[in-house]
């Protein structure tokens, strides 16, 4: 009679969660600019990001392979929702379908950094544009990353885009536009 009256609670293997954010720069050539480019993210970030090489030659835009041409960082946990936050006030709380994929990431860019609350303008560093992306997990979901004995996650534990967006409208308030 007891468990009748009691509301079902919600499994918590089921609730998604926010895994990671990361933050990419890319500026397309190697030396001042991408130093620039560095700092400006450690500052904004408080992390130290690493730099990304060129995959292949592209002659038309002056990059060798092998070439550092961007700047990443990753962010996780509490350091994640924070930064998340600032990034999504920069685009007005606001996001289209069609930044969300398949698998429960989504990602925006942002023109300049300086619209991220809390940010100030440095002439001697410049303004420089970034991706912001998000990847949503459910608990569990070590087991696919794991050292010893990796397995796959099971189609209906993976997050889909719906939950996404349903994530990322109820977490962050964040309106979401049909594209």
């Amino acid at each position: 009679m007891q468990a009748a009256t009691e509301t079902v609670k919600e499994n918590p293997m089921r609730t998604v969660r926010l895994s990671k954010v990361t933050v990419h720069i890319a500026v397309g050539k190697s030396g001042e600019m991408l130093e620039k480019a560095r700092k400006v993210l450690e500052d904004i970030t408080g992390q130290k990001p690493c730099t990304r090489q060129a995959k292949r030659t592209l002659k038309d835009f002056g990059i060798r392979e092998g070439e550092p041409i961007a700047c990443l960082t990753t962010l996780r946990g509490e350091r994640a929702n924070v930064f998340l936050k600032r990034g999504l006030e920069a685009v007005s709380n606001s996001l289209k379908r069609s930044s969300f994929d398949e698998n429960g990431n989504f990602a925006f860019g942002i023109k300049e950094h300086i619209e991220i609350p809390g940010t100030k303008y440095q002439p001697e560093l410049g303004i420089f544009g970034m991706d912001i992306i998000g990847t949503l997990e459910r608990p569990g979901f070590r087991v696919k990353r794991r050292r010893i004995r990796p397995s796959k996650i099971g189609k209906s534990h993976r997050v889909t885009q719906e939950d996404a967006v349903k994530f990322v409208a109820e977490k962050f308030g964040v309106q979401v536009k049909e594209a």
